[in-house]
């Protein structure tokens, strides 16, 4: 079906709203300069690193400009481009895998920024893109600025940007709302393990006390070994969760024998013994990937003895309070991104045990509690997929004159 743009709004070739902008920057070796990189879908443009002329290899670099419309040749397939913003400094640069376009007075500078959101305006960028591979699509400037698109006088842009801003301020009340009621569901379920977990009604025994088998780290893998064949191997990221991610794996080029200590065993715990802070310590049990799967260094194995521990009820146990705090304080490590603890201080761990037919009934009742919050994680995840997609749509509309 044809497209129906209102009598009034004209076609007009992108180069005629759009003047291309090439002033080459002359270094000086002795100032520094700010180099750029522009974000996919739409997710601005911001600073990368700083560097002296003289230690800028590639001299093929523009002088940006307040206000102008910037457009990565190389990701143009994801929406990277962005507006200039009025505050950047005078010596930020950008490289020639940047297109940089001046706007016209025949258009409003926010209406072109949410026309440059819109379906249509992305569908002429891709379609001005070449090459085999979407990752390796090369941006053709004199193509684009070929096409046309449809412009309503200013004063009918005008008045579209209020309506498009004020109904984007309700989508992103909405997501807001949405995420502070996912974490309430996350902080929720935290209360149900503690309501049923916390104080000291439970003789507490260390983990070390609990074990079948002593602890076991997983093997280091090196990083030029990851490819596309070989063995199969979790990621660390496999157990934040509290249930294993089969995502969260990689495949490294390597050989382990079948006898192996490192493969992962259906009813083994996993614990992360090297994260962030928050992540540090985050465990689950391994059902099968459904393939054989291998544990990396940043992973402990952890056996527990089931005449004592039922595995599950320990996974609970570690999503407490009590339990975080635990492992928090004893995790080190210099870099934010990586907190480590160490397999002596999560055998000292303090657990409370109760019987295991108690343990068995608290595992009960916390699974009925995590399956109604799955229940409700599931209607969230929805309602964020309708949120993403509504904008798109609102931009649609508006751009073909139905707003």
């Amino acid at each position: 079906m044809l497209q129906k743009i209102p009598t009034n709004w004209a076609e007009v070739p992108i180069g005629e709203i759009l003047k291309y902008r090439d002033e080459q920057v002359v270094f000086d070796d002795m100032t520094e300069y700010i180099t750029i990189t522009v974000k996919r879908r739409h997710g601005g443009l911001e600073a990368r690193e700083k560097l002296f002329g003289s230690d800028i290899k590639t001299k093929k670099q523009y002088r940006l400009h307040r206000g102008t419309f910037i457009i990565s040749r190389v990701q143009c397939w994801h929406a990277a481009f962005a507006i200039v913003p009025d505050d950047i400094p005078e010596n930020m640069i950008a490289s020639q895998n940047y297109d940089q376009f001046e706007i016209s007075p025949i258009v409003d500078n926010r209406f072109f920024w949410w026309l440059s959101h819109s379906p249509q305006f992305i569908e002429t960028v891709r379609s001005s893109a070449s090459g085999v591979v979407i990752e390796k699509l090369v941006f053709n400037r004199d193509a684009w600025l070929q096409k046309t698109l449809p412009i309503p006088p200013l004063d009918e842009q005008r008045r579209i940007v209020k309506h498009v801003e004020l109904i984007s301020a309700k989508i992103d009340l909405a997501k807001k709302l949405r995420q502070e009621s996912v974490k309430e569901t996350t902080i929720l379920g935290f209360k149900a393990f503690d309501k049923v977990l916390e104080g000291s009604k439970y003789e507490t025994k260390s983990l070390q006390t609990l074990l079948s088998e002593p602890l076991q780290n997983g093997l280091s893998i090196p990083k030029s070994g990851i490819g596309e064949h070989g063995v199969l191997f979790a990621k660390v990221g496999i157990v934040n969760s509290g249930t294993m991610n089969p995502k969260e794996t990689k495949r490294v080029d390597m050989d382990l024998p079948s006898n192996s200590t490192f493969w992962m065993r259906p009813g083994d715990i996993f614990i992360s013994r090297g994260n962030s802070l928050e992540l540090v310590g985050r465990a689950a049990i391994y059902h099968g990937i459904p393939e054989t799967c291998a544990f990396p260094d940043l992973l402990i194995r952890i056996r527990v003895d089931k005449s004592l521990l039922d595995p599950q009820y320990l996974i609970y146990y570690l999503q407490t309070v009590s339990a975080r705090k635990y492992i928090e304080t004893q995790a080190s490590g210099t870099s934010p991104s990586m907190k480590k603890v160490s397999q002596p201080k999560l055998e000292k761990m303090p657990i409370p045990v109760p019987s295991l037919d108690e343990q068995r009934r608290i595992v009960a009742y916390l699974d009925s509690v995590q399956a109604r919050l799955a229940s409700l994680r599931e209607l969230q995840s929805a309602t964020g997929e309708e949120l993403s997609a509504l904008l798109p749509s609102v931009l649609d509309r508006a751009f073909k004159g139905e707003l």
